[in-house]
């Protein structure tokens, strides 16, 4: 068998602000679950993504140290370009930051880019 993507994870400062923002975003994640250590969510299209807090990645890893930049990329598939619209409004009437708001991207996408609670990049698009 060959090896398969199947979860991406990402180590969160604060687990309810993280699973709010990603609330917003559309993904149905649980209420009930700020307190966890460990969060995991899987897509409609098979994808899971895990959010790890940040205590009990250092109860795993003692070296492990908050990075600088980002090198992984979160991109969620819109239905629309006017879900991509609306998916950034709702993200800024809840006080996210902007990184790149809606625009025609030359790749013939709807495109537009929010800072998460952690300071990730999160995309999202939607063919034009």
């Amino acid at each position: 068998m060959a090896i398969q993507p199947d979860t991406v994870g990402m180590v969160v400062h604060n687990m309810a602000d993280a699973l709010a923002f990603y609330r917003i975003m559309g993904l149905e994640i649980a209420e009930g679950q700020a307190d966890e250590a460990h969060v995991e969510v899987t897509t409609p299209n098979g994808y899971t993504i895990g959010f790890d807090a940040e205590a009990m990645v250092r109860q795993i890893d003692p070296d492990w140290q908050d990075g600088a930049g980002q090198r992984i990329a979160l991109q969620f598939k819109c239905d629309s370009p006017a879900e991509v619209d609306d998916v950034y409004q709702r993200l800024m009437a809840a006080g996210y930051t902007s990184y790149k708001a809606p625009w025609d991207a030359f790749w013939d996408q709807r495109f537009a880019r929010v800072r998460d609670p952690d300071g990730n990049v999160v995309s999202f698009f939607a063919p034009l």
